[in-house]
């Protein structure tokens, strides 16, 4: 399934920390040699501060004990700006650490700045050093104390291009420390940002392809999530980007709307736009609502609801398992597989009304038994117009099987 594996498509989108967990999944599930997912890390981490992690890595690439002397170099390096840093921003970050004193900051940044002149002797170059210092702790990867100082620098800035690029640090920070909560709040934000900002086209259209990459960690781990990316995506201007920029997108929006019931009004407009980018992108997800809904292929449906389900397992966004009862699940697959189960019944019985029961189970790539199963309890509670005859292994659709 390595042909599928959307990382090195995806990477140059995100920030180099966020690629990390990506490469973590690739080594789990073994689609890459461990030799080829080290050296990409050790890659990654040439220009970061996280020198001890780069050491340990090239280790264990290596079977050594002696990491190169220009490791260590850096290492010595980053130790040195790291208190530089440190000092510099000392008397802000004192400060900052007073509950009392913070709460004497307003909105009007012009009225904090004068103050913080005024009563403690804090002037601009302090504060440009507790963003300096909060990126190089970013770096090196204390990602809490690099989000907690972005906040507050973000308080105090008057420079909106800085200000701008705390919002992406403090958005990775939290995704990074996956606090999905404040993660969404921080995208909405970003987002509000970008869209306000009067910045050139291709910007705004780079800024919002980046964003939407970014919200995959966010919404495949959000339990509001599968509204969310509906809601951003199909916004015109993110439409557009992803059209654009990003058609790969699609395979994350595709998902949402497949295993989301309540949006499924939407099918419709995005198997279009699947259609318009079928020769720029696709994969067993599109190409399953392609055949499904535009060619009414059903064998090519079954065939591709397989590959879907090896996709889904080797996805690091769609591929999440969660401990139940002692068991990993992997709860997006399981549910992915049943609507997709159910858009095949829905539309073979569209164009049949007499179905047997044999065939169809093979088209959910099902038993006989699993399937006679499945079809009563959706016959049950979706109250479908249907009667299955045991007798003869049919299902006889109704007058209104058209609304299942």
């Amino acid at each position: 399934m390595a042909q599928y594996d959307l990382t090195l498509t995806i990477a140059p989108y995100l920030d180099r920390h966020l690629v990390f967990p990506l490469l973590e999944f690739l080594q789990e599930k073994q689609l890459y040699t461990d030799d080829h997912i080290l050296k990409a890390k050790i890659d990654l981490l040439a220009k970061t501060n996280m020198v001890d992690y780069a050491v340990d890595i090239y280790k264990s690439l290596y079977h050594t004990e002696y990491p190169l002397q220009e490791m260590l170099d850096r290492r010595t390096e980053v130790m040195d700006r790291l208190k530089y840093l440190e000092e510099l921003a000392a008397p802000l970050v004192s400060f900052l650490q007073n509950p009392a004193l913070v709460q004497e900051l307003r909105p009007d940044k012009q009225y904090n700045l004068q103050m913080l002149h005024d009563r403690f002797q804090i002037r601009s170059e302090q504060i440009e050093a507790l963003y300096q210092f909060a990126k190089f702790q970013f770096e090196c990867g204390n990602y809490s104390g690099a989000g907690d100082f972005l906040y507050q620098y973000r308080t105090l800035c008057t420079n909106v291009d800085r200000s701008f690029s705390a919002l992406w640090g403090k958005l990775a920070a939290e995704i990074l420390m996956q606090n999905w909560d404040v993660a969404v709040e921080e995208l909405n934000r970003l987002k509000e940002t970008i869209d306000s900002r009067p910045d050139p086209p291709l910007t705004q259209l780079k800024n919002r392809t980046w964003l939407m990459h970014w919200s995959l960690f966010i919404f495949f781990n959000h339990e509001n999530g599968r509204n969310g990316i509906i809601d951003l995506f199909f916004q015109e201007k993110y439409l557009n980007a992803i059209q654009t920029n990003a058609p790969h997108l699609l395979r994350y929006f595709a998902t949402a709307i497949i295993i989301n019931k309540r949006r499924r009004n939407m099918l419709k407009e995005l198997i279009k736009v699947i259609q318009q980018e079928h020769y720029t992108y696709k994969d067993p997800i599109t190409e399953f609502l392609e055949c499904l809904y535009v060619d009414y292929d059903f064998e090519g449906a079954q065939q591709k609801l397989r590959e879907c389900e090896e996709l889904i397992v080797n996805d690091f966004f769609l591929g999440k398992q969660v401990q139940e009862n002692g068991y990993l699940t992997m709860p997006l697959r399981d549910e992915f597989l049943e609507n997709a189960r159910l858009f095949i019944f829905e539309t073979y019985c569209r164009i049949h009304q007499c179905i047997d029961i044999g065939i169809l189970s093979q088209k959910l790539n099902m038993t006989y038994g699993d399937a006679e199963r499945w079809i009563v309890n959706l016959i049950r509670n979706a109250r479908l117009d249907a009667k299955i005859d045991s007798k003869m292994g049919t299902v006889v659709m109704g007058t209104q099987h058209t609304n299942v």
